[in-house]
């Protein structure tokens, strides 16, 4: 039986490195789990964080999955290293692969990170831009106001887009010409973001890196999906169901239209 490739998140948000996935390993099958229920993990503690992660880490090991994606900036943060410890599959994060794409991008060294409260108060994307590139300026903003946009499916409306403008009024005056999206959650809003930054900043997803990421680790692993046998896709939310699938629906279209998918409500 094929193993899986467990995505978590907060809610939401982690179906944009899904889709990404789905569309660089489409022969990949996926277990996602979105804590709907308990969105957002922003304003909460580390160590709530910390033991939300681990228990959806518990619930999805019992599906023998081959790799554990932690599609959530907040969670990332204050469990990457934690998760990594306890199990004995690979975990990976999205702030590494988004840090190493914005120095990659920055033409000027002055990078500016958007994310959660819990994000942005970690420090996690300063230390890794700086890990990787000494002289790299970091400017950081919090937007706290965007998550309830997303997970709400309201990521089009005009108000979202205000709050967008909004949320971005300080940083968009920095001499940044990189910005990163520094939630898994923003790239729903993709389109205002650019739109409030200007053409002169390149906007990075980690999501398209973490999916590059997998494929990287599973290729070096010999663990590449093989065969021509479509995969069945699990997806698992703690809150409204109807909600999240409708979400799920819009924002993979095609991707879903293609693959048998099981939608399931969890009751972890």
């Amino acid at each position: 039986m094929q193993q899986a490739i467990a995505i978590l998140d907060s809610g939401v948000g982690g179906l944009t490195v899904v889709k990404e996935v789905m569309r660089q390993l489409p022969r990949e099958k996926i277990i996602y789990f979105g804590d709907t229920a308990r969105a957002p993990y922003g304003p909460r503690s580390t160590e709530e964080v910390k033991l939300f992660t681990e228990q959806i880490v518990d619930y999805l090991i019992q599906f023998n999955p081959k790799m554990i994606v932690i599609a959530c900036n907040t969670a990332t943060a204050a469990a990457l290293d934690y998760i990594s410890a306890k199990v004995a599959i690979p975990v990976i994060g999205v702030i590494h692969p988004g840090a190493r794409a914005a120095i990659s991008a920055s033409k000027n060294g002055q990078v500016g990170v958007i994310g959660t409260i819990g994000t942005i108060k970690s420090g996690a994307y300063t230390a890794a831009l700086k890990q990787l590139s000494p002289f790299v300026q970091v400017v950081s903003q919090a937007c706290p106001a965007l998550v309830p946009f997303v997970e709400q499916g309201l990521f089009r409306s005009e108000e979202s887009h205000l709050a967008v403008a909004e949320s971005l009024n300080g940083i968009k005056y920095e001499p940044i010409d990189t910005l990163i999206l520094g939630c898994t959650h923003y790239p729903f809003l993709v389109e205002p973001i650019g739109k409030v930054m200007g053409p002169g900043v390149k906007l990075i997803s980690s999501a398209d890196e973490t999916a590059r990421e997998i494929s990287t680790i599973l290729y070096d692993k010999g663990q590449l999906a093989r065969g021509d046998e479509s995969p069945i896709h699990q997806f698992f939310c703690s809150g409204d169901a109807e909600m999240f699938q409708r979400i799920a629906r819009d924002w993979l279209g095609e991707q879903i239209s293609r693959t048998p998918v099981v939608w399931q409500v969890s009751s972890m």
